[in-house]
């Protein structure tokens, strides 16, 4: 399905996490849409009920674009670590208790690493993983997935980005997104992959949207 997005549209950015907000306010500032996010809308956030990325993204969409009666970008996005058989994956955030306390959900990561007795780099592998939803208060949408390969580190590198970057470093660098500016991990051009999971996403939408 072609959903296209046009210059000055007001878009609802379907998150309450700040993190995914700005780092969705980034992705998007070049293309001239007015944007607004969830939470300064005041809408209720829905419950995760999906079993994959991107039914929680179509979900939280498709919520937020009824709600307020404008068309949404949702995001659902987690850590998939290969040698706990794709955890926490889309229980990410959920890892890190009611606060959603990342630093306790890498802890939690690691601690169960250690207990598989995966302590070496190729032991450590993970991808991160997200999937962008648009959607239209009419109950159309469109999803797009963006992957990027990796190792875990212990311990955490880094106090720039939020929820597990501090702890992942992506594959060909020495620099976790923890220590990468969002200009590095969000850099796109329509002829060249970003190097962040959400970048790669964005960049199939926004061919996918006509925007910009």
């Amino acid at each position: 399905m072609t959903l296209t997005l046009e210059r000055g549209q007001k878009l609802v950015v379907a998150s309450h996490n700040e993190g995914k907000v700005r780092e969705l306010r980034t992705l998007l500032s070049p293309f001239g849409l007015e944007l607004v996010s969830a939470a300064e809308l005041e809408l209720p956030e829905p419950e995760e009920t999906g079993s994959t990325y991107q039914e929680n993204a179509e979900l939280k969409a498709l919520a937020a674009a009824k709600a307020a009666n404008l068309w949404a970008l949702a995001d659902d996005s987690g850590l998939s670590v290969d040698a706990l058989d794709g955890a926490p994956g889309i229980y990410s955030a959920r890892w890190g208790g009611p606060e959603r306390d990342f630093n306790n959900a890498m802890v939690k990561v690691h601690t169960e690493l250690m207990q598989k007795g995966a302590m070496g780099p190729g032991q450590r592998t993970a991808d991160f993983v997200a999937v962008l939803c648009l959607a239209t208060p009419e109950g159309e949408s469109a999803c797009f997935e963006g992957r990027v390969s990796g190792t875990l580190v212990w311990p955490p590198r880094g106090d720039k980005g939020f929820g597990y970057d501090p702890m992942f470093l992506p594959e060909g660098h020495n620099r976790t997104f923890g220590e990468m500016t969002e200009d590095e991990k969000h850099a796109w051009a329509p002829d060249k992959i970003g190097l962040s999971h959400r970048s790669r996403a964005f960049s199939k939408f926004v061919k996918a949207c006509c925007i910009g």
